[in-house]
């Protein structure tokens, strides 16, 4: 038999994962099976060592359409460079996969996850970390797992493990979690304002589900595993200098250094001492040896001042900027900051900006989707922008790195839960996050900066939402959380956890860690503490806008919704699109639905109100009873007809014009006059009778008119379609 396949129930279904069957030329490889979703995983490292300083890992998500029987929809018919769902998907897999490998690997690495299947309910995203978990066990590349991936729900009430789409659409939480045996090392979540009590427990709770992977990864790993190849670590020459470059680096004032400010004057108090360190270690005019011995000091000296930021942290409470842990940054904020844009703010927090731009538009500027899932649109757009100037650095700007995507996918999951429904407002809504100066936490700066120019705009969100991003220092049992962290604690620190929310609960979560994991204590404690800095800060925001602008900018367009008979949408649109392209033609664009639902769009008040009229006249119904001015426009032998509104006539016939017998029509009437006329009757093909109302109950009714032969109910001749 071809391969062995293991098996274990995941939430309410069996996960199967099979190997030894496909794609047996890589190092390692396994299939999955959840529902009727498939995926194959590979991985595969270089023989060669990399000359790169750091973990040349690279994790790829191929979406395959034929895993749902579509054929691309792009000019070439064929799957092209990967969309927004699959970076972001391929994100998850990378971060819990890379703090597992081992000190100084460098190695090329690279983990391919491609779906085979899909079947709508059971979500790939989260068989690629599991499948690639299982690859990397049994393949002869040095890591350090296993580990495991759920996601988890939340409907009615109670959890659920690894729900469906149509759970998740039903759910107030959508929770990934990816861990170890022992601890959680990934979190990635959107939420309804779901408390922090309630995310802990749902983490809990997605820990334990994932146990049973972990025995099954465990148990392939020891029945197929192979040996591990040895690698070879980089000679570290700079180890043996830390003790003696560490006083040395104290006594010439590091912690000065550190502590100063500004992040340009504390770059350069620290380059200025390193360099004056090592000066005095290599003396001017020295050739030989130089280069090398520079580089192990400036290694040696890069850890020394990890060393001491972290002591600062640890022992004093103190920070690079002189914070202590808790403490939020200074925040400014300008809202309306750019005349013509519909909604706009600026958010600066510290060294961090951010600039915020809300653009409202219609159904035809959603984005479409082209996935493996049943999505077709999406009418909530925010890109977020990360030029190489916010950091102060010069780089080669391009497409948007993965990095941008995924900060952006995090300020979108945490704004989207307070938008209303485009029912309740109908538009298509656009934010742009401009990061113009960043030292930290520049997504949290964007979800901030994005809702104030929502606000600004007039757009009625729920809640105002604000986002904090937290980090952690640990060294052995000893541990402080902190809040609003910088660049610097980022790069130095072992966790970045970002929480966004109201006042009321948490709408986005995305945690990583550095180190093997954290326990649910330190969750606790870090969420508490970022809730107290959410707190903070949207009071600032309070300050500035404490909720939407009653009305909506005065350069924001305007949207008309009006309602007509679904079978008179084709008056509307005209033969050929003929009539719509007169009414956009007027200054505005119209969207019309298959209900009979018609939006008009325009920056234009006094435009869109002339199209909404003439849309009226030209699906108006009239009803018996109603009462009209109408002009006559034509003359017959038997009576005379009136135009009652535009497109819409009836007939007067003569016996009804006069309580005295007339011979001709012509004798009271004439094309032209004008005369207050009553619907008295429509009959099925929609004919009109009209009567004089002065002369009602003065002269007999006319009988109603005969229905056609061959006609159905009450005289409707059958309709041809």
């Amino acid at each position: 038999m071809i391969g062995k396949t293991y098996t274990t129930v995941l939430g309410s279904q069996e996960l199967s994962i099979e190997t030894g069957k496909l794609a047996k030329l890589v190092s390692g490889s396994v299939t999955l099976r959840y529902g009727d979703t498939v995926v194959l995983v590979t991985a595969q490292a270089r023989a060669e060592k990399s000359t790169l300083d750091f973990l040349p890992l690279t994790v790829e998500f191929e979406e395959r359409h034929y895993a749902v029987g579509k054929i691309p929809g792009s000019f070439h018919r064929r799957e092209g460079r990967p969309g927004e769902k699959a970076i972001l998907s391929a994100r998850i897999t990378d971060r819990q996969l890379r703090p597992l490998f081992p000190k100084g690997y460098r190695h090329e690495t690279q983990v391919i996850i491609t779906v085979l299947s899909a079947d709508g309910q059971n979500l790939p995203d989260v068989l690629g970390p599991i499948g690639a978990s299982a690859a990397l066990s049994i393949s002869d590349i040095p890591w350090q797992g296993p580990t495991a991936c759920v996601r988890v729900g939340q409907v009615d009430g109670q959890f659920v493990l690894n729900p469906t789409t149509d759970q998740l659409a039903h759910s107030r939480l959508d929770l990934v979690v990816a861990g170890t045996r022992d601890a959680v090392m990934m979190v990635e979540a959107g939420a309804q304002e779901v408390s922090e009590e309630d995310l802990v427990a749902a983490i809990e709770f997605a820990h334990a589900g994932m146990q049973g992977v972990l025995d099954l990864i465990e148990t392939m790993r020891a029945e197929l595993g192979q040996e591990k190849f040895n690698f070879l670590a980089d000679g570290d020459l700079s180890t043996d200098l830390v003790p003696e470059l560490a006083e040395q680096a104290r006594a010439a004032g590091l912690r000065d250094a550190l502590l100063t400010g500004k992040k340009k004057d504390r770059s350069a108090a620290i380059r200025a001492l390193r360099d004056r360190l090592i000066e005095a270690r290599i003396p001017a005019g020295e050739v030989e040896g130089a280069e090398e011995r520079i580089l192990a000091l400036k290694s040696a000296f890069g850890k020394v001042e990890k060393q001491e930021l972290r002591r600062l942290i640890l022992d004093d409470d103190l920070r690079a900027d002189g914070r202590n842990a808790k403490t939020v940054r200074p925040i400014w904020i300008e809202a309306r900051a750019l005349p013509r844009a519909h909604g706009s703010a600026i958010f600066t927090r510290g060294e961090t900006q951010v600039l915020g731009v809300a653009t409202l538009g219609t159904e035809r500027d959603e984005i479409l989707i082209d996935d493996l899932t049943a999505e077709t649109g999406d009418k909530f757009l925010l890109h977020y922008n990360f030029p190489p100037y916010s950091t102060g650095e010069v780089k080669r700007m391009g497409g948007q790195s993965r990095r941008e995507i995924g900060h952006g996918n995090l300020a979108k999951r945490a704004i989207r839960a307070v938008l209303p429904s485009f029912e309740e407002f109908p538009y298509v809504l656009r934010l742009v996050g401009e990061v113009l100066e960043s030292n930290g936490s520049s997504s949290m700066a964007t979800v901030c900066a994005g809702t104030l120019a929502l606000m600004d705009a007039g757009v009625p969100i729920k809640a105002p939402v604000a986002g904090v991003a937290m980090g952690l220092v640990m060294e052995g049992e000893r541990y402080r959380v902190l809040t609003d962290i910088l660049g610097l604690e980022d790069a130095l620190g072992d966790m970045d956890f970002k929480v966004c929310g109201t006042a009321q609960g948490v709408t986005a979560l995305q945690m990583d860690i550095k180190v093997g994991g954290i326990t649910p204590q330190v969750m606790r404690e870090a969420l508490a503490q970022a809730k107290e800095g959410r707190l903070h800060i949207l009071s600032k925001m309070a300050e500035v806008l404490p909720s939407p602008r009653a009305e909506l900018s005065p350069t924001a367009p305007r949207i008309i919704s009006l309602k007509i008979n679904p079978e008179l949408i084709g008056k509307v649109i005209g033969p050929g699109g003929k009539q719509i392209r007169e009414l956009e033609a007027m200054g505005a664009q119209i969207t019309v639905e298959e209900d009979g639902t018609i939006r008009v769009f325009s920056a234009d008040g006094g435009a869109a109100q002339a199209v909404k009229a003439r849309i009226e006249g030209l699906t108006r119904e009239a009803k018996v009873g109603e009462v009209f001015t109408g002009t006559v426009v034509k003359t017959a032998p038997f009576g005379a007809f009136v135009n009652l509104f535009a497109g819409q006539d009836g007939m007067l016939h003569i016996s009804q014009m006069s309580e005295e017998r007339i011979n001709a029509v012509e004798d009271i009437l004439n094309v032209g006059d004008t005369l207050q006329v009553k619907i008295a009757g429509i009959d099925d093909r929609g004919k009109i009778d009209l009567i004089r109302p002065e002369l009602e109950g003065k002269i007999a009714p006319r009988e109603p008119r005969a229905p056609r032969p061959g006609s159905d109910r009450g005289g409707r001749p059958p309709r041809r379609d």
